[in-house]
């Protein structure tokens, strides 16, 4: 099912899925032995005679890799081995769920989305049974981060939506308790993604350890596959077509890899600095309590895209 939104009196297709399905449906595509579970990276150095990465897990483990890519998440240890400046975090909280339901809903396919006060509530389905839902919480209460209990993280979004319709209370009172999660909204600044090392030799980064964003755009994820095709297709242009086979000596196949991540930077770096440039915008309006900075930061979203709130949503980053 694709969702609906009306922009200008025109209707925008919205497409909302589970992460679990979509980690599911590729892993399934790969070999059970190429995914390793419960893998924490804890360090990574360069081997000084290939100049290839070497990983440390937290059990001791030790990888060699000849071709690194860090999706380690906003706490990324490939990032932080790449010396990119430390992501922050903006003084909100977002509470996310989902509501099943035994019979259709009566939602439609239109993505709803409301604020009230300090409080923005979305709703979109993702089947006629299945609602996906979120609430951000301006400045919480310190406790509200460090507590993982799902009722109290459901107590949580009940108390915060109470003055709302009851209609959205109903949605999150009849939530399915295990997709209950609250977490800090991270982003990494957009000028650190103008100026930083995204690559280093064989070894690079790709969605939110890259450019970890704040959620008021929806674009996360699909600035994440975004990366993975692009970089897909840069690594299999840049590498020989019999590389199994192939008497490529180390050197040789380091420069490849190196020149195949340079080329996905410069195809990715512009893409992701404007996401995260309207992302960085859009959460500054929302949470500053100044109203020159809300004021400035409105301006310049007219002046930097034309106030088409959606208009970073129609990009093609092209085939595999």
């Amino acid at each position: 099912m694709h969702a609906v939104v009306y922009l200008n009196y025109r209707e925008v297709e919205l497409r909302c899925l589970r992460r679990s399905d979509l980690i599911e449906t590729m892993a399934s595509k790969l070999p059970s032995e190429s995914i390793r579970f419960g893998c924490k990276v804890v360090a990574v150095k360069l081997d000084h005679t290939t100049s290839f990465p070497i990983l440390f897990l937290e059990d001791g483990i030790i990888i060699k890799a000849k071709v690194l890519i860090g999706c380690d998440g906003s706490d990324s240890i490939i990032a932080k081995s790449l010396q990119l400046k430390e992501p922050k975090v903006f003084p909100m909280a977002a509470v996310r769920g989902f509501t099943t339901y035994q019979s259709p809903h009566s939602f439609g396919t239109y993505f709803f989305r409301i604020r009230y006060k300090s409080i923005t509530f979305g709703r979109i389905p993702i089947n006629d049974k299945l609602v996906h839902w979120f609430i951000g919480l301006a400045n919480p209460a310190g406790d509200h981060l460090s507590r993982k209990d799902l009722n109290f993280i459901k107590k949580i979004a009940l108390d915060s939506v109470r003055e709302l319709p009851s209609e959205i209370s109903e949605i999150v009172k009849h939530c399915d308790l295990d997709s209950l999660s609250i977490h800090c909204v991270w982003y990494r600044h957009p000028w650190h993604l103008f100026t930083g090392k995204l690559s280093n030799g064989t070894m690079t980064v790709a969605g939110d350890a890259m450019h970890v964003m704040g959620p008021f755009l929806g674009q996360g994820g699909s600035a994440g596959l975004e990366d993975a095709i692009v970089l897909a297709r840069c690594l299999t242009q840049a590498m020989p077509s019999n590389l199994e086979n192939s008497s490529s000596s180390h050197s040789n196949l380091h420069k490849r890899i190196d020149a195949a991540y340079r080329n996905y930077i410069k195809e990715r770096r512009l893409r992701v600095i404007r996401l995260s440039t309207q992302s960085y915008l859009t959460g500054l309006i929302m949470t500053t309590k100044s109203w020159i900075v809300r004021v400035i930061c409105v301006a310049l979203l007219m002046v930097l895209f034309g106030g088409n709130t959606l208009s970073h949503t129609r990009f093609n980053c092209g085939l595999l």
